[in-house]
């Protein structure tokens, strides 16, 4: 068979490579970009064929890549890097080694384009797919909790854990394999992800989550490929075909009797009342847990005789909290100013750990005849709807001393209660009649 139109093709394409090199030589700083194949006849095994490689030469520094090809070296032309001889298994041979130059020629191309900083081992591992084959779910997972636990809360840093735990059991269980590959992540494996999620069943076999909290899960693993995105690990988020679906959830609060009734109570359980008295607390100054774990006696500030406001940061959005402390709360304070626990560690209430804080609440729930499921949080709902809004403090000043950025977080946290429509309307009513009368008159 004759060789010519191999011949042609090893040219044209040879004669491309080149061109390449010289079209962008200003782009890359001058650097210089070689491919040939050679023999590595140390290598030649016991049937006489000798490993084809592939030099990758850039500014002098080579890295070699085999071929994956032997022959023997009495056909090989090392002058030209190439097979020689008509056969068709040479011919074969010959297309095979041009198409993995070209291979090559196009990973240096593509690197060009990036404008990244050439060398011989990047343009192998680009394209032997070592690079993408570092960029791993894995990698990606704890490249993002290194980096952010240091700005990061705990407990925002613990859902990302939780999330982490529900995405590798996934690839366990569904995907079989103990990591997955960013560039292989598409809009099925996050819908594959979502039904598995749904799926998962608590220690009791209920399901342990409801939409929001899966959306939640997905939302934090949007937010990591976001970062792989910029890290220029992905070339795009495979999300942005999908839609986050949340549900409007109705905030629970206690309302002005159970708020009531929980502070007439009383228990002989110090531990009980130390807990009561931290939740109520919080219901008349809206302070989420962490910002009433922090607050110490300097930041309850005098601005006129007798009257006290809580000056600090809120510490999840570093946002400046000021709270006027009203007669419920200050009381709190002025009984506890005298703590051993709080004076021990310069705080202005003794406090306990979160999980602790909740399991307790539990308890004072059942002695107060409260069916809700009570926990902290439900205190800052309490300030924003009982205690403030329903008492016709505008929406702005809550906002304000709930340290929102954003009105519109306001307007979810606090919901208009029917009291407050019904007395809103009766002031209308009033003023209209008002009007009309005098109209009349």
């Amino acid at each position: 068979m004759d060789c010519a139109p191999f011949s042609r093709v090893h040219n044209i394409l040879k004669s491309q490579a080149k061109s390449f090199v010289n079209k962008f030589s200003d782009m890359t700083m001058q650097n210089t970009f070689g491919v040939i194949f050679y023999l590595k006849k140390y290598k030649t095994t016991c049937n006489g064929k000798t490993p084809i490689y592939a030099r990758i030469t850039v500014n002098g520094k080579r890295s070699d890549i085999a071929a994956k090809r032997s022959i023997k070296e009495q056909h090989w032309n090392a002058k030209r890097g190439m097979a020689k001889g008509s056969k068709q298994e040479i011919n074969l041979l010959n297309n095979y080694l041009e198409k993995f130059r070209s291979g090559i020629v196009e990973s240096y191309q593509t690197l060009l384009l990036q404008k990244k900083s050439l060398t011989a081992d990047l343009i192998k591992d680009k394209f032997l797919g070592k690079d993408e084959q570092e960029f791993t779910v894995q990698k990606l997972i704890d490249y993002h909790n290194q980096q952010e636990k240091a700005s990061l809360e705990w407990g925002t840093m613990k859902n990302y854990y939780t999330t982490q735990k529900y995405l590798l059991q996934f690839l366990k269980l569904k995907m079989r394999t103990d990591d997955y590959l960013l560039s292989e992540l598409n809009y099925k494996f996050i819908t594959d992800f979502e039904i598995y999620l749904r799926r998962v069943k608590d220690k009791n076999g209920a399901l342990a989550m409801a939409n929001n909290g899966i959306m939640k899960h997905l939302e934090r693993l949007c937010k990591m490929i976001n970062l792989a995105v910029k890290l220029e690990w992905l070339d795009r988020n495979p999300f942005h075909a999908y839609q986050l679906k949340f549900e409007k959830v109705e905030r629970e609060y206690l309302t002005a009797w159970e708020l009531a009734n929980l502070e007439a109570k009383t228990t002989p359980i110090a531990r009980l009342q130390i807990i009561k008295d931290l939740f109520i607390f919080s219901c008349y100054t809206g302070l989420a847990y962490i910002d009433v774990f922090n607050l110490k006696p300097e930041h309850i500030v005098e601005v006129a005789e007798g009257e006290y406001w809580i000056k600090t940061t809120r510490q999840k959005t570093n946002t400046p909290v000021t709270v006027p402390l009203l007669p419920m709360a200050l009381d709190i304070l002025k009984k506890y100013s005298s703590h051993p626990q709080a004076l021990a560690e310069g705080k202005a209430l003794p406090v306990v750990s979160n999980q602790k804080l909740n399991g307790y609440l539990k308890e004072i729930a059942d002695i107060c005849g409260i069916t809700k499921p009570l926990t902290f949080h439900i205190a800052r709902h309490t300030f924003a709807t009982t205690v403030t809004l329903t008492n016709g403090v505008p929406i702005e000043t809550i906002s304000r001393m709930l340290g929102h950025k954003k009105l519109s977080t306001t307007q979810i946290y606090s919901k208009v209660v029917d009291s407050k429509l019904g007395g809103d309307m009766a002031v209308l009513r009033e003023k209209l009649l008002t009007v009309s009368e005098v109209n009349s008159g």
